[in-house]
């Protein structure tokens, strides 16, 4: 086993302060958006197993089934096949959606045979992989998932009372479902910038006077006007209030498949996900949107948002629930003077400490891990968990 120093990413809408109160250091008065835990090539988690700090993808390069075990290399090739993530946002996310693995081939292969850069800002397939990913709330967290009900979507926008909103309203009440949706956020999208930018101040200001109202829909309205002020004229502002509204609560967590438009607006949670860069971006972001390729990968379909809660087991291992095998997301939540656990070793693991003090104990010795820090356990290696404080525990589905 061995202890990670990883990389803190300084993204604009991260937190000054939430992840250095997690790592008990003194806050830099910069953005602190993400603390990657892993061995993604972009900012790879560094081990010392005595020769000096060595990035973990290296490791796992000179001895893939060594580290991460013959079943997973087998399964999803010699690399580490997820990311966790502490996250910690102060201000929404790009609105954004991810492709599904057939769909990650194909776009990626088309660019590929095109000649399309990797580094180009108009590229929209890093690599050939889906990005399926859970979030798990640390503090209240707050965002978007999926599409609401067209004629729910419908109230909301004509409670705003913005006249150029009026079409919208019309199509979501007198079309399909699908192609409600796909018309109306086709039509957002593509709206001439100009119009546009007046359309969401307009929409902001009635969102910002009905969300200081009571009402079933005051925080959702309360929400999209904080999101105009972040992104003001950006057409994902509409774009966003044809979305479902979520807060989950500590412990809670939504995970996010393929073709479902998203965002997260603030909070501080553990992220995780399959080890891809693929992102194609609907709105409040100044990157590029592809529109026609969007409409290609987005899944139009209403569904409220599917929060999670954990599953105890009878080892006291609380499991988040998903239907994908890169990644496996559970938690052990330790009282002092309680048994210690042991862990299975059938899979590469990452365990990172959210509260209190724990320790882990190998054939090798013991790892103590405080809050915010966190250790990479190959596969095979038996390990016992024990303390008092609650640990997130990362691997692959067995």
């Amino acid at each position: 086993m061995d202890r990670l120093v990883n990389t803190v990413r300084p993204y604009a809408w991260g937190s000054t302060t939430a992840i250095p109160e997690l790592l008990g250091v003194r806050p830099t008065g910069e953005p602190q958006a993400e603390m990657w835990m892993g061995a993604h090539p972009g900012a790879p988690s560094r081990v010392d197993r005595g020769t000096g700090p060595v990035a973990l993808s290296e490791v796992i390069a000179a001895d893939p089934e060594g580290e991460l075990g013959a079943d997973a290399v087998s399964l999803f090739g010699p690399r580490l096949p997820f990311l966790l993530k502490v996250l910690a946002a102060a201000s929404p996310l790009s609105l954004q959606v991810h492709p599904d693995l057939e769909q990650a081939k194909e776009g990626y292969a088309d660019e590929e045979e095109r000649g399309v850069p990797a580094d180009a800002p108009h590229r929209n397939y890093k690599d050939a992989n889906h990005k399926p990913e859970l979030i798990c709330a640390l503090t209240p967290f707050n965002g978007l998932c999926g599409f609401r009900d067209p004629n729910e979507a419908a109230e909301l926008l004509a409670a705003l009372e913005v006249d150029s909103l009026k079409p919208y309203v019309d199509i979501l009440h007198a079309h399909p479902e699908s192609h409600a949706l796909r018309e109306v956020l086709t039509a957002v999208l593509t709206a001439d910038p100009e119009a546009m930018t007046e359309t969401v101040r307009q929409a902001a200001a009635a969102a910002e006077r009905l969300g200081a109202l009571d009402g079933p829909h005051a925080p959702a309205y309360a929400a999209y006007a904080s999101i105009a002020q972040h992104y003001p004229g950006d057409p994902g502002v509409i774009a966003a209030m044809l979305l479902n509204f979520v807060t989950l609560q500590p412990g809670e967590a939504l995970y996010l498949g393929a073709g479902v438009p998203h965002a997260y607006l603030d909070g501080l949670g553990v992220e995780i996900m399959a080890n891809s860069d693929n992102v194609l971006r609907c709105g409040l972001t100044p990157k590029h949107v592809d529109v026609p390729e969007l409409l290609r990968i987005v899944r139009f379909e209403s569904a409220a948002p599917a929060v999670l809660r954990p599953e105890a087991d009878p080892s006291g291992e609380e499991l988040y629930t998903t239907p994908i095998g890169e990644f496996r997301l559970s938690r052990h939540v330790l009282a002092d003077g309680a048994a210690a656990r042991p862990l299975p070793a059938t899979g590469p693991q990452i365990l990172l400490c959210a509260s209190g003090e724990v320790s882990l104990r190998g054939a090798d010795g013991e790892l103590p891990l405080k809050r915010g820090e966190s250790a990479f356990v190959p596969a095979g290696e038996e390990v016992v968990l024990g303390g008092d404080g609650t640990v997130f525990r990362a691997t692959v589905t067995a």
